[in-house]
């Protein structure tokens, strides 16, 4: 598509989404109709970087949907669904969420200006790209080894970036370097955001959305003639984080990675990979700023540890082969350490989750055949095989509370006598369908069985007082969460078609997708309680199994009006709709985007681009009830982008939502932060960010 660094393009997303297969698309071209695979962002092309902060802006500009959370820890949603739903891999590797609120997600360890490029593949995503997850994969490239043609170490390239956005008057900068010589490469990646709360279409702060954050990559490569080794490490570390739909914030989250690459070219155009990853996470959580006060500090340490063996295998016949097994082990420790002179959080530590274990054992294997000149197939299996436990907990005392019975003290006992240790098998297989009708259109088929087994949290969260229940929960709706430990895994079969068509003039496509879930994990009710003010209630929920169905629809067009001396004058429309229920009664569930529509008017001079896009939301009326989900009135946005390239310098400036509306976003939960700070005007839905203007510059060297 032209202009995507402006534009999302959604429903070549909802595309290659349901089916895993659809055109590689980049910055700046499309891949011809024959080469569909599956969608490609090329975020940062070499030497070109000029996208900083979140790589939820990135990802975001592309029509991946995201669940609001902290600047830099919102959480991607695919098919109406998010968080562990999604496997998210940087450069091969998982991270898994180390916060019982997941404020530190796999995407947060990665800003934009590191990303050189993303796939997303949502429902019927391949199994050679992974498994335990049921809608789909996001997978990002960060650094890749470049080599050059020098048999001595030479400098490659290198670029400075910085940013400013009014609207929370945020700084943003970003650094790369890099040298290569035949044998060698070097490279260099960092970024580094400090921004105060935004504010929203009536000039009002949206309080507790303040925040500081850097992270920090770099690679040492190798290669010869038959096989290539690299080396990358990482580091991040965000001082402090405003969430504003949660009780607490992040205080300080410390991040450290390994990565070790290995890669050998075999007999036959055949190749052979092995990875071995390992992260650990050193995280806090509490209060930090008075635009949300209070007085509890939390500590989480995580670990992964991953190795991954990869082979491919072509034939003569064209057909090709793919095999691998792959190792996870998380492991997680979460304790609440006791406040002096508190009744209630005192005098020992409260233990949420000791010494947690999830371990993933895989075996897959992947078939591609040409049946015919205009027919393709891919069919795979995949077997997981997943372990959890933990340890005994403990509450922070066996007191009564206020003349009341203890609920986390007897919550505590059950969980300790309990047999806490499962296992899950899991099974996966997909098919994947394609014709090519012509030169210039396809239709692909789609077909999918998909697992995941639940996370630590979701088993093992065992408080069920209202303040332990309440520091659990990435959903941003101001409830408390309660695990289950007999949980069983959820299991989606996923139906998919998709139409393209790539003309001189015009693009075009349009797909539609079911996926039915058995034991899909939500909530019950099993309480209530209030926190005060005029409308203070919310609920007590436990994660429970039932059974659910999603579906949806996309069309996206791309019109040239005219081409010549003025340059490339084009226009780009599309419309998403979705839908997600509960099968026991058809009720909604939480968290599913209303109708969205967008329309721009888009022109390239050169090396100028320019964007003026329309975006329009319907109104959320479909509302989940058990989690006192919030409906939103439809709104409109009007967003201008511009960039220019002169020699090393780019420039964009960006004016987004230009008439300064008011609006509320309907996936970003509850503002806990301004019910704390006035209690009579209840659990408001999350404003969105008013009229900002954006600027931002890079030079390349």
């Amino acid at each position: 598509m032209h202009n995507a660094l402006f534009l999302k393009n959604k429903l070549f997303i909802a595309l290659s989404v349901t089916l895993g297969a659809f055109p590689a698309i980049s910055l700046a071209t499309q891949a011809p109709l024959s080469d569909i695979e599956h969608l490609e962002v090329e975020g940062q092309r070499p030497g070109d970087h000029q996208q900083l902060g979140s790589a939820e802006r990135l990802l975001g500009k592309q029509g991946v949907d995201f669940s609001a959370a902290g600047g830099m820890a919102a959480l991607p949603v695919l098919n109406g669904m998010m968080g562990d739903r999604i496997k998210i891999l940087v450069d091969g590797a998982e991270v898994s969420a180390a916060c019982a609120n997941q404020m530190n997600p796999p995407l947060s360890y990665v800003s934009a200006s590191q990303i050189r490029s993303v796939s997303v593949v949502a429902g019927v995503s391949p199994v050679s790209l992974g498994g335990d997850n049921i809608a789909g994969v996001i997978k990002v490239s960060s650094l890749v080894p470049r080599f050059g043609q020098s048999e001595s170490l030479q400098w490659d390239q290198g670029s400075l970036s910085a940013g400013w956005r009014s609207v929370s008057h945020s700084q943003t900068y970003g650094a790369s370097a890099s040298a290569s010589s035949k044998h060698l490469s070097f490279e260099y990646r960092g970024a580094f955001e400090d921004a105060k709360s935004y504010r929203d279409g009536h000039g009002n702060k949206v309080t507790d959305t303040l925040f500081r954050a850097q992270n920090h990559s770099w690679l040492a490569a190798w290669q010869d003639e038959g096989q290539t080794l690299s080396l990358k490490l990482t580091h991040q570390y965000i001082p402090f984080e405003g969430f504003a739909n949660q009780y607490m914030d992040m205080t300080d989250n410390k991040g450290y990675g390994a990565q070790l690459n290995y890669d050998r070219r075999l007999a036959n155009e055949g190749e052979f990979s092995a990875q071995l990853n390992w992260h650990l996470v050193q995280h806090k959580m509490g209060f930090f700023t008075d635009e949300k006060p209070g007085k509890m500090p939390m500590e989480t340490e995580g670990s992964d540890y991953s190795y991954q063996l990869a082979w491919r295998l072509p034939e003569s016949d064209g057909d090709v082969w793919l095999w691998g097994h792959e190792f996870f082990n998380q492991r997680l420790d979460d304790t609440w350490p006791a406040v002096p002179g508190s009744m209630m959080m005192g005098p020992m530590d409260y233990v949420n989750i000791h010494d947690g274990q999830r371990r993933r054992a895989a075996l897959y294997g992947e078939w591609q055949h040409n049946l015919s000149p205009r027919w393709w197939l891919s069919s795979g299996v995949r077997f997981e095989y997943v372990t959890t436990n933990t340890g005994e907990v403990q509450p922070y005392n066996q007191m009564p509370v206020m003349g009341m019975p203890n609920a986390d003290a007897a919550a505590a006992s059950a969980f300790n006598s309990s047999y806490r240790k499962q296992s899950d098998a899991l099974l996966d297989a997909t098919v994947l369908a394609r014709y090519q009708g012509g030169e210039n259109w396809q239709l692909e088929l789609g077909l999918a069985r998909k697992n995941r087994a639940p996370n630590l949290y979701e088993r093992y969260s065992w408080g069920r007082g209202v303040m332990a229940s309440t520091m659990v929960g990435w959903f941003g709706d101001g409830n408390g969460y309660v695990g289950e430990i007999n949980l069983r895994p959820e299991t989606a079969h996923t139906l998919s078609l998709a139409y393209s068509y790539a003309g001189e003039d015009m693009q075009f496509g349009a797909s539609t997708w079911y996926s039915d879930i058995q034991d899909y994990i939500d909530v019950e009710v099993i309480g209530s309680f209030t926190r005060g003010g005029a409308d203070g209630s919310r609920n007590l929920l436990q994660f429970t199994n039932l059974d659910a169905r999603l579906y949806g629809a996309n069309l996206s067009a791309d019109y040239r009006l005219s081409e010549g001396q003025s340059g490339r004058w084009s226009i780009e429309a599309e419309a998403t709709a979705l839908r997600g229920e509960r099968k026991d009664g058809s009720e909604p569930l939480y968290q599913i985007k209303p109708l969205e529509t967008r329309l721009a008017l888009a022109h390239r001079l050169g090396d100028w681009q320019t964007a003026l896009a329309w975006q329009w939301v319907a109104t959320k009326d479909e509302v989940d009830s058990r989690r006192l989900e919030n409906t939103t009135n439809s709104y409109s946005l009007l967003n201008l982008e511009s960039r220019v390239s002169w020699q090393s310098l780019t420039l964009t400036l960006a004016l987004n939502n230009l008439l300064d509306h008011y609006y509320q976003l309907p996936l970003g939960g509850v503002s806990v932060a301004d019910y704390r700070n006035n209690k009579d005007e209840g659990f408001a839905q999350l404003a969105g960010a008013g009229r900002s203007l954006e600027l931002t510059a890079t030079y390349r060297f």
